[in-house]
């Protein structure tokens, strides 16, 4: 878990400190920047209609400590969906100069970028959005149990919480692994034994990447860290 943590924050620090790899992040900050405003709002209107949807009522004195935890509870929710839904826009949205920092960082580190053929800016989309389908299906169906569980009085809403933050951690994985992935030409499946395979790595980089998620501005260099950091790691997948 340490090592998928480091890992990121050293994708972060590169990011920052090579001039080659910052000409491409500033093309893509404004439009994370867009996408992260467009999110927000969504995120706190999601916020106030779970809580308003789990705030008990009562006199009693604990009614009023039982309201702060649905609240909260409400709002880590939300913030879990908007930093999922912010990632999966921006991966799509900017694919194609996620894919040009990645092939930067890799004459960084080897003198030579992967052989790939040159995708062009809609197919890059169009291939981004593609990948992300399957993952996506699998957070889909673990927001579905969420949901059922959501309603078991008392533990309910935080085992709804415990399901979708690790469904989000594992579709983010997904997510900021896509570019380094599809540089490699994998398919859904070799990705999916990746992550069985480094299954602490990932859980420490996604965790992670997820908290830095929540952070305003930090959220913008989130992905692009990513890229980087990947793109270091030869043993991806080994």
């Amino acid at each position: 878990m340490i090592e998928g943590c480091v890992s990121l924050f050293s994708g972060m620090q590169r990011l920052l400190a090579e001039a080659s790899l910052r000409v491409v992040l500033w093309r893509i900050v404004l439009l994370l920047l867009v996408l992260m405003l467009g999110v927000g709002f969504g995120t706190y209107a999601f916020a106030e209609y779970m809580a308003e949807l789990w705030m008990p009522t009562g006199d009693a004195w604990y009614w009023q400590f039982l309201a702060w935890i649905a609240w909260l509870l409400a709002l880590l929710l939300a913030l879990f969906t908007g930093a999922v839904s912010f990632t999966m826009l921006s991966t799509v949205a900017a694919a194609p100069w996620l894919d040009m920092l990645a092939e930067r960082t890799e004459v960084l580190r080897t003198g030579t970028a992967l052989a790939e053929e040159n995708r062009g800016l809609m197919r890059g989309v169009v291939q981004s959005l593609g990948n992300a389908i399957r993952p996506l299906g699998g957070l889909l169906l673990m927001g579905m149990l969420a949901l059922a569980v959501i309603w078991i009085p008392l533990i309910g809403q935080l085992a709804a919480m415990l399901i979708w933050g690790y469904a989000g951690i594992r579709f983010l994985n997904f997510e900021l692994m896509d570019t380094s992935a599809s540089r490699k030409g994998w398919d859904y499946k070799q990705r999916k034994q990746a992550l069985r395979k480094q299954r602490f790595f990932w859980l420490g980089f996604g965790g992670t990447a997820m908290f830095l998620m929540l952070v305003p501005l930090v959220n913008l260099l989130v992905i692009p860290a990513a890229v980087v950091g990947l793109s270091y790691r030869s043993d991806l997948g080994d």
